[in-house]
């Protein structure tokens, strides 16, 4: 759909409102997110990567079309089903979704086979062998052989597939292959179903070569004689199933634990989804396979190369630390370390924002484990969306529980795909003595807070962290996130009142600093893109920088759209989805759109206002959030954002975060009218932000090293490339 031909304006042409566009104002959210990892998938072309690297990112592109499929396209083939026919944002029925969805896929998945292919290939050259069809099948019997025998002929259970046998359960993920065979004693044909159990690895290296490793479902197919002795290979195929995973609440469940027990037990048996299967499948075995799993709804994709590209993720844990990214360390904020390693001491002389990764993590938990250590510290209130499987962060709480504190954990189970460990970190939370909170059935607790009521003097003092990303210790090492901490009393009872909302529903009566989903963060953030289209009528300098992950919310990307109409220009650094149409006349000609993606995932939510001066300025009002601009982040999320006032931390999060986010061009992508991204090319002032941030220090938290100003680069935004 075009509308470069001109703009569908509102009848009334004398009105002096912004033209009124139709539906196709909008981008499509699924096919915004597969361009999304169209540019995850390309970073696996990208020769300035070493090549280890370059298969991370083509993996990971496997894994986020699985999830697409787990959720997005159940989603729409469950409305399909229903017989709901409810257009979306841009004006397309489930099907056509469906339909565009189908086909771009298929592109996707084509060019991340040839990917693959090519992969393959440079890694051998470097030492790394992936064996497979055009290996020698002979001398790998002979090498595996006994391992084959001990280790993996005892997992596997053959199935037939005949009428006295119901076909066997597959779960989600499912990978397997199936058999078509004859018994050499009467010509009888038989098919047979072996699975591949999880426990297995999905890679077996060759004895006394680690990096050469052959897929263990190929070792299934070249050892069919010792799994089918008698019988001979007509034909053979690997398939892997992805099924419907996504979790409705019932907002009348009595026990919301009990409820995503069951859900999750369902979820491994979901409606299929996407039945994947290698092209020298014939057409009879996938027949075969289509009906048993009764997959007649789903998308069938053949695959021309290696089933399931997530896996390869394995393949980059192979120790070659010469095709992967040079190791990095990141610092720990110096003001901590001129208080002796006192969090409390740090944040009571001044507010501190951390930039992960290139900061460490561990200062969250220090400042947690040095609240559950102080026997002043009587609180600490704690939000968990992700925390990971080994966490840090739970042993904090536990130990402050059974250091006879009081400690409030708000447990969110309504986290996609963490809803498992999320109820073990709970139970271990219970069994400590510390008071879960599930939070509340219809919405889930997405912000990102602790607080830590302290002992001082005659009175006490609330700390506070407010973070953009999870409290998870591994993403925190590759998300590039913010940590704000502050003592400011403001924050410490607006906190106190969300924890209250959360645990008791008590809904806030006046919130002095945070701004909180869902109950007005849609209207604040609205006032202040209004205040923004004021100034741009009145002729004062306007204008508003932010960056997010998604920006979906209609009505918010019409409010941007008069935005540009009134004159307001507007930079949006958006890594995944964007449903706005940059660039269009009439509608978002002042309106650049950007995405980032590269070594570390952009995750980081900044919002700037101008607020009556030109971009970038100390007078410029900015916000931290840990919500995107998303319906679901306004309505349906306990979210916040804050405003940044201290000069130091104002400086390190506008000035240097979000300038460097604009100017980048090495790994950036520019989102065209046409929803196409066209990658910048660096020409000769080259700027990558990734690289800037590990070898640039931060201005907050810097302590006395702030000094020496000249160590801390000027970014000029006027640099950045178009």
């Amino acid at each position: 759909m075009s509308i470069a031909a001109g703009p569908l304006r509102a009848e009334n042409d004398a009105d002096p409102a912004p033209p009124r566009f139709g539906p196709e104002r909008f981008f499509n959210r699924e096919l915004s997110w597969l361009a999304f990892n169209r540019r995850v998938m390309e970073e696996a072309r990208n020769p300035a990567h070493p090549l280890l690297e370059r298969l991370r990112f083509l993996s990971i592109s496997g894994s986020n079309l699985d999830e697409f499929f787990m959720v997005r396209v159940a989603g729409l083939k469950g409305q399909q089903l229903q017989g709901i026919d409810d257009p979306s944002a841009d004006g397309r029925s489930p099907g056509q979704q469906l339909a565009e969805i189908e086909a771009e896929v298929k592109r996707l998945v084509d060019q991340q086979q040839s990917e693959w292919q090519l992969l393959h290939r440079l890694l051998a050259e470097q030492g790394i062998v992936v064996h497979g069809s055009d290996s020698d099948p002979e001398a790998l019997r002979a090498a595996l052989r006994p391992y084959f025998i001990d280790q993996i002929f005892p997992i596997l259970t053959p199935q037939v597939l005949d009428p006295a046998h119901p076909f066997p359960f597959i779960p989600n993920r499912g990978l397997g292959v199936i058999f078509d065979l004859q018994r050499k004693a009467d010509g009888e044909t038989v098919r047979e179903l072996v699975m591949i159990p999880p426990s297995l690895p999905r890679f077996v290296s060759l004895p006394g070569e680690a990096s050469a490793v052959v897929p263990v479902e190929y070792l299934v197919k070249i050892f069919a004689d010792l799994l089918f002795p008698g019988f001979t290979v007509r034909s053979r195929g690997v398939f892997r199933i992805i099924r419907d995973s996504d979790i409705e609440i019932e907002e009348e469940a009595e026990d919301l634990v009990r409820l995503f027990r069951t859900a999750i037990r369902r979820r491994r048996r979901g409606r299929v989804i996407l039945l994947e299967f290698g092209a020298d499948m014939t057409e009879e075995l996938a027949a075969v396979l289509g009906d048993g799993i009764q997959g007649h709804e789903a998308t069938i994709a053949k695959i021309g190369g290696f089933v399931g590209l997530a896996a390869l993720s394995a393949l980059v844990e192979i120790d070659r630390p010469d095709l992967k990214f040079p190791a990095y360390s990141p610092r720990f904020p110096e003001r901590i370390r001129e208080h002796g390693g006192d969090c409390f001491a740090a944040i009571r002389s001044k507010d501190i924002v951390v930039h992960h990764p290139y900061e460490s993590f561990d200062v969250v938990l220090s400042f947690l484990r040095q609240a559950a250590a102080d026997p002043d510290v009587v609180a600490i209130k704690q939000t968990l969306y992700r925390a990971g499987n080994q966490s840090p962060v739970i042993r904090a709480l536990i130990e402050a529980a059974e250091a006879g504190k009081s400690v409030t954990a708000i447990v969110e189970l309504k986290a996609r795909f963490d809803e498992e460990q999320n109820l073990l970190w709970a139970n271990q939370l219970e069994r400590a003595g510390v008071q879960v909170v599930y939070g509340f059935i219809e919405w889930k607790t997405h912000a990102k807070i602790s607080m830590v009521v302290r002992r001082e003097g005659q009175g006490y003092r609330t700390y506070c962290h407010f973070g953009t990303g999870n409290y998870h210790p591994v993403t925190a090492r590759i998300y590039t996130d913010l940590s704000f901490f502050t003592a400011d009393p403001r924050a410490g009872r607006d906190a106190a009142q969300l924890f209250n909302y959360i645990t008791g529903y008590v809904e806030p009566g006046r919130l002095e600093m945070v701004t909180m989903s869902p109950l007005n963060m849609r209207r604040h953030l609205s006032e202040l893109i209004d205040a923004e289209i004021a100034a741009a009528k009145a002729g004062r300098p306007s204008g508003l920088w932010a960056k997010m992950n998604s920006l979906v919310d209609p009505d918010i990307i019409d409010k941007l759209y008069e935005a540009s109409a009134a004159g307001a220009p507007i930079e949006l650094v958006v890594r995944g989805i964007c449903c706005l149409r940059p660039g269009v006349p009439g509608l978002s000609e002042r309106i650049r759109v950007k995405s980032v993606v590269g070594r570390f995932l952009e995750h980081s939510r900044i919002w700037a206002f101008a607020n009556g001066a030109r971009l970038p300025h100390s007078g410029a009002k900015l916000y931290i959030s840990s919500a995107d601009w998303m319906p679901r982040n306004f309505d349906r999320r306990v979210e916040y954002m804050i405003p940044i006032e201290n000069p130091t931390v104002h400086d390190q999060i506008l000035d240097q975060v979000l300038v460097a986010n604009l100017i980048d061009n090495e790994q950036s992508w520019v989102l065209q009218p046409d929803g196409t991204y066209v990658r910048l090319v660096p020409g000769d002032k080259p700027f990558n932000l990734h690289h800037y941030f590990m070898n640039n220090p931060s201005l907050s938290g810097r302590g006395t090293a702030l000094h020496k100003r000249h160590d801390v680069p000027t970014l000029d935004v006027h640099l950045r490339g178009d």
